[in-house]
């Protein structure tokens, strides 16, 4: 038999997941709007993104591990399986931050450009992103919220 303390330690996991990596989405995201328009804001988004990645990675780990043990005596369909699918997203979401995008800010950092603001192309890209990071983060605490919600033995 499982210890009880079990499930409490996966929503724990699950939960600091989601402060963390949700966290730092949104004061990247804040930092990212500011920066279309202001190259002030274009530098500290380059700057702010050195600690905000590492956390968002930290977020979306914690969440995984976490859901893996919340959700382990649950069937792999509805939400659990809806919060398997928006992991895949924010992983493959990363990637494109982590690989394309960062590598982009940090080379224009070290040219002396990172006060300049983005082409338009990357702020597109960067754009589209940034509304899968939120939909992914915000729509996956809401479905944890409906899941408890809906648990009898709360």
């Amino acid at each position: 038999m499982t210890p009880p303390w079990i499930d409490s330690f996966g929503l724990f996991l699950l939960l600091a997941g989601f402060v963390i990596g949700l966290g730092a989405v949104t004061v990247i995201d804040i930092h990212g709007f500011l920066g279309r328009k202001s190259s002030y804001w274009s530098e500290a988004t380059t700057r702010t993104h050195k600690v905000t990645k590492p956390m968002i990675w930290a977020g979306i780990f914690l969440s995984v591990v976490g859901g893996l043990i919340f959700y382990r005596a649950q069937s792999f369909s509805g939400i659990p399986l809806i919060h398997a699918a928006i992991a895949l997203a924010l992983i493959l979401n990363g990637y494109f931050l982590s690989f394309k995008v960062s590598p982009f800010l940090l080379r224009r950092e070290k040219e002396g450009r990172s006060g300049e603001l983005l082409p338009a192309s990357w702020q597109k890209k960067i754009m589209v992103s940034l509304i899968v990071s939120d939909l992914g983060w915000w729509g996956g605490l809401f479905l944890l919220v409906v899941y408890l919600a809906g648990q009898k033995d709360l």
